[in-house]
């Protein structure tokens, strides 16, 4: 099977730096879904996502780990909703991952945004310590699936955060969006995140109960053939 994948760099910085891969193959609807985590493994993402089909308002889609199919995950649908704008030349009013509910997605300036209900988020724990410095020196753990976070300015609703999800088969995760999810509805406000290297993630709850709103902005990266 030999697929054309496009690759974008997910909750990059202000300058564009960073950011978390994601593969996205379009005209998918016909791939088996074993694939899927097949190709994530063998690309070294996180994930990666199968858009079945395209829409008059949005796509039909799968996201991928290197292990299974997941009902929602953050970075991959931010990623797939500005691919399929930059591809179209019209942006989706909605993604619908195929195991989860839709997900509004709009952009805002430079930067993109969802709308989910993180009820369908993977389920992390949460482990705050007192510093940011306390976050940066952390051995990543053999077996976690956590995230590890300090307020960096409280008052302005900055953090750092570390996100662990060796579980799935990644050690470290350069931004996790829907640990972010997650996030907003804990702290029940407005935050940015600031997680790997030095990728950005802004999150907000929504208006909806237990609805988040996350985004970022994403770079482009050079398309790869991959054969499996």
């Amino acid at each position: 099977m030999i697929m054309n994948v496009l690759v974008v760099r997910v909750f990059t910085d202000e300058g564009g730096r960073h950011g978390n891969e994601l593969g996205v193959v379009l005209d998918a609807g016909e791939l088996p879904g074993e694939l899927g985590p097949r190709l994530t493994a063998h690309l070294g993402f996180s994930e990666t996502v199968f858009v079945d089909a395209v829409t008059e308002d949005g796509a039909d889609v799968r996201v991928f780990n290197p292990v299974e199919e997941m009902r929602l995950a953050g970075h991959p649908l931010v990623g797939t909703s500005r691919v399929l704008a930059d591809v179209t030349g019209r942006r989706p009013a909605v993604l619908r991952p195929r195991l989860s509910e839709p997900v509004d997605t709009w952009r805002e300036g430079e930067v993109t945004w969802i709308r989910a209900n993180s009820e369908y988020a993977p389920d992390f724990g949460f482990t705050r310590l007192d510093s940011a410095e306390q976050v940066e020196a952390m051995a990543v753990p053999v077996a976690a699936h956590d995230q590890w976070w300090a307020w960096i300015d409280e008052a302005a609703g900055t953090l750092r955060a570390r996100t662990f999800v060796s579980a799935l088969g990644i050690p470290e995760d350069e931004a996790t969006g829907s640990a972010a999810l997650r996030q907003a509805q804990r702290l029940g406000r407005e935050v940015t995140i600031r997680q790997g290297r030095g990728s950005v993630i802004y999150a907000r709850p929504a208006a909806e109960p237990g609805w988040s709103e996350v985004g970022g902005r994403v770079a482009a990266e050079p398309a790869r053939v991959v054969t499996l």
